[in-house]
């Protein structure tokens, strides 16, 4: 594995060299990619630099302890110590591997949350709204921004369908676990002997696509517009501000009337769509590997039945990692930590398998 290390300073000095040159720093986008590379293959050698001194002290302390003319006294710090260093080897040992884990480009991008009322009625919608202020609690206490692009809003105060962008700090290194089905186990407040009732809503993870990465022809859509209306017909707004966009090739529909404006509407549509046409190209990429996708959370399965909140016991389960927590009110007020680091830390553990 540290065959590839030989060069690694000779890179790093390549890359201040050109993070010196002025022509560099007027192309902000290609700077920005240099002074990133720079940062992290300095982090690894900063380790790997660790990791060689720890060597050399083990080997050291392990030539102590055979030398038959050494003081015993020596020869127990010895032993102690090298326990120690043992423990930090493999500590380092696992870092550098993690570092050197190939990295999902989509990790630092930001992310449209699409969260779909499924079976359950009106139970479902509601917690659509439920699960949509949780992510959006999550959000607030990261520091990143919810900006809701299209929205389907049912009398009771729940949603048939909610799409969202999330932006900030690498929203789809965190998010991107979540797609699938989440299932929820309650007493609805209409029922009035007490039943629990089952329902599920179906959440999408899709990173945010930028215009250079899709080129969609114009001639391949079909925009139609219409008047927005609210729960229960109410009209929203008295002109054709409401965009609907097919794309035709594929068949995708997204539709946007959250705006006045009809201009406003059609630009979060498109935004909606690029995403959409990204998650398609990457699914039929993964489904030619999907033998590597099996013990690997995060396949953005929508079928998948990914977890289970039982309000009655207070419990969450991710079916996946086999995880269980007796906290659901904490969860639901958006403290996800404790479900998403198990699920990243799982994922890694599969992969790290692959290079041991």
């Amino acid at each position: 594995m540290f065959e590839k290390f030989a060069d690694l300073e000779d890179r790093i000095s390549d890359l201040e060299r050109q993070m010196s040159d002025p022509d560099l720093v007027t192309d902000q986008k290609e700077f920005q990619k240099v002074v990133k590379e720079h940062a992290h293959l300095t982090k690894l050698n900063g380790l790997y630099c660790e990791f060689r001194q720890v060597q050399r002290e083990l080997t050291e302390n392990k030539s102590l302890i055979r030398d038959e003319n050494e003081d015993p006294e020596l020869k127990e710090l010895a032993r102690a110590e090298i326990e120690e260093l043992e423990e930090k080897e493999a500590s380092l040992d696992q870092e550098i591997k993690l570092i050197l884990l190939p990295k999902d480009p989509n990790d630092e991008k930001n992310t449209f949350l699409e969260i779909r009322a499924g079976t359950g009625g009106d139970e479902a919608a509601l917690f659509v709204g439920d699960l949509f202020r949780m992510y959006c609690r999550f959000a607030e206490n990261l520091g990143w921004r919810v900006e809701v692009m299209s929205s389907s809003p049912l009398g009771i105060g729940g949603f048939k369908e909610i799409i969202a962008l999330i932006t900030g700090d690498k929203v789809y290194s965190k998010l991107k676990y979540e797609s699938g089905v989440h299932r929820v186990q309650r007493v609805p407040e209409t029922e009035t002997q007490g039943r629990i009732h089952t329902s599920a809503v179906t959440v999408a993870i899709l990173p945010e696509a930028e215009e250079v990465e899709l080129n969609i022809d114009v001639n391949d859509l079909k925009i139609d517009v219409f008047r927005a209306s609210g729960p229960g017909g109410q009209s929203v707004n008295t002109t054709d501000s409401a965009v609907r966009i097919t794309h035709l090739p594929t068949g995708l529909v997204v539709s946007c009337q959250d705006e006045k404006s009809q201009h406003k509407n059609k630009a979060k549509g498109m935004t909606v769509l690029r995403a959409r046409l990204l998650d398609l190209m990457e699914k039929e990429h993964h489904d030619k590997i999907s033998k590597d996708r099996k013990n690997q959370v995060g396949s953005g399965d929508r079928s998948e039945r990914i977890r289970t909140y039982n309000y009655p016991q207070g419990r969450m389960t991710d079916h996946r990692i086999n995880l269980t927590l007796y906290k659901l009110e904490a969860i639901i007020s958006g403290k996800l930590d404790d479900v998403i680091f198990p699920l990243i830390a799982h994922d890694q553990a599969e992969k790290l398998k692959d290079i041991q």
